[in-house]
């Protein structure tokens, strides 16, 4: 088990510092989340309520949002022939 445990500590260190180095040699040009995050946030939230706006308003789906009114009871039916 100690075997492992120092195993598992050194291949930590090892990704700890490949991050470091990888970190440390970044240039100092926006990558394209912070250049185009919120174009791209924005212009998908617009797409999305336009289409929605669009089924909701011009395909003529029934939603049945509430059934208060809509759904009437049956008549109870009691068959005698089966009782005797």
């Amino acid at each position: 088990m100690f075997r492992f445990a120092k195993s598992a500590v050194n291949i930590t260190a090892q990704g700890a510092r490949q991050v470091a180095v990888r970190h440390g040699h970044q240039s100092a040009a926006p990558d394209f989340h912070s250049k185009y995050g919120n174009l791209v946030l924005l212009s998908g939230a617009g797409f999305c309520v336009s289409v929605w706006a669009y089924v909701l308003t011009q395909t003529g789906i029934t939603w049945n949002l509430s059934p208060v009114g809509k759904v009437t009871p049956k008549e109870w039916r009691v068959k005698e022939e089966e009782e005797e």
